[in-house]
């Protein structure tokens, strides 16, 4: 068992002034990591993590129970490309119910922790949902160039 140190840094002089903070995380007794960076063809997408209960269900996928950690990096210089967050809402390590796209710049991160109970949607109104889902896979989406991103799982 390990641990995994996270450190993010913003460092910005206006006028003069130092600006920016420095914040560590430390996921203790990490077991596995999943790392790979992947090329999206132009006009395509492709699921990147996919997350279940049973592992042995589905090839290539992370243990959603055990996984802590997960990193999405864009390494284009140019191009964003669009994350797509499939949602489990019937947490039953069934398929991807719902979504929610985000787009990522060119260089850009993506964080999140544990994809157990971590996300919600909701069409009806813009109030905050606190019945969180599982996030059932992340898939990328090229747009019309093809990219490459880095992606990044780590659990216990």
């Amino acid at each position: 068992m390990a641990d995994l140190v996270v450190t993010l840094t913003e460092s910005v002089i206006i006028n003069g002034t130092q600006r920016g903070s420095q914040n560590t995380l430390t996921i203790a007794n990490v077991e596995h990591t999943f790392e790979r960076v992947v090329t999206i063809p132009a006009n395509s997408d492709g699921t990147v993590v996919l997350n279940k209960d049973t592992i042995a269900s589905s090839d290539g996928a992370v243990d959603i129970q055990d996984t802590k950690y997960i990193r999405i990096t864009n390494l284009d210089t140019t191009n964003n490309v669009n994350l797509s967050l499939q949602i489990d809402t019937g947490n039953d390590d069934s398929a991807a119910d719902n979504s929610a796209s985000i787009s990522l710049p060119a260089g850009y991160s993506f964080i999140m922790g544990t994809p157990h109970d971590a996300i919600a949607v909701s069409s009806e109104n813009a109030s905050i949902i606190t019945a969180m889902k599982d996030l059932e896979s992340i898939i990328v989406d090229s747009a019309d160039q093809n990219v490459k991103v880095e992606v990044f799982v780590a659990g216990v």
